[in-house]
């Protein structure tokens, strides 16, 4: 079974007293989770462990990741009904599932994916948050969502009573050779912008010692919120990416056509 190299860790940051951020790296699996607990002491410690147990839980069961993240929403709100949690508990999470060069992202909230593959860091996933609403509606700049006063508020999460229902994104690539995911909480973004990140993921430092690098680094800049990250490499036998493999469709057969007449007029 393909056990791929990672780096996982977790810090409470500067300003809070306790860290509701969970994480799992499950590579038995091809698992891999962080969860941002919402609600204050022992709420939101709950509701993203609760979350992370069952979506692991549902992994090892064979089911795909929407399966028990959407079961997940339910599950807080029962245990803060039944006692076991605080009233208003809930949790955002980011979950990623490998299967041979393949992997999903999945998510709720904005917690967070990005793609390093050695040249720039790209954002996987969308947040489910008023201000990313504002920017998909035009009606502030990717700019000055950065700074808005309302950044912290998620339209979407789990375990929260104002939706039925929650909505799972997911995406779904090819690992390349070379390639890495991270998967963070939202107090790693919040205090490194994509060009701090892309200076550490440079080092070219192994995964436990580029987490190491990008929490300390989030700590020292504010470390106002806590900070969660993962970083999983793609394995060392994965396939080479080549120009052909990031066309669309329609693209790649005009590009092989022009393959195939250079070659027949060089032959």
């Amino acid at each position: 079974m393909q056990r791929l190299k990672y780096g996982a860790a977790t810090d409470v940051g500067k300003t809070r007293s306790h860290n509701e951020d969970n994480y799992r790296a499950e590579p038995e699996l091809g698992l891999w989770l962080v969860a941002d607990g919402m609600g204050g002491h022992l709420g939101g410690e709950t509701a993203s462990a609760l979350a992370s147990d069952l979506i692991v839980e549902g992994v090892r069961e064979g089911i795909s990741l929407t399966g028990p993240i959407a079961r997940a929403h339910d599950a807080i709100i029962q245990a803060s009904r039944e006692g076991k949690g605080p009233e208003g508990m809930g949790t955002t999470v980011v979950a990623m599932k490998t299967s041979g060069d393949h992997y999903e992202i999945a998510w709720v909230g904005d917690c967070r994916a990005y793609l390093w593959d050695g040249a720039g860091l790209n954002q996987l996933t969308k947040d489910h948050s008023y201000v990313q609403y504002l920017v998909d509606k035009g009606i502030i700049s990717a700019e000055e969502s950065e700074n808005h006063p309302q950044q912290n508020f998620v339209m979407q999460a789990l375990g929260s009573t104002e939706i039925e229902a929650v909505e799972v994104d997911t995406v779904r690539h090819r690992f390349y050779r070379g390639e890495q995911v991270l998967l963070c909480s939202d107090g790693l973004f919040k205090e490194l912008d994509n060009k701090d990140m892309e200076m550490i993921l440079a080092m070219g430092l192994d995964a436990q010692k580029t987490v190491d690098r990008l929490i300390q680094a989030a700590v020292e800049n504010g470390g106002g919120d806590n900070i969660t990250a993962i970083l999983v490499s793609a394995d060392d036998q994965a396939p080479v990416k080549t120009p052909e493999s990031w066309m669309p469709k329609d693209v790649k057969m005009i590009w092989q056509s022009l393959r195939n007449v250079l070659s027949r007029m060089l032959s």
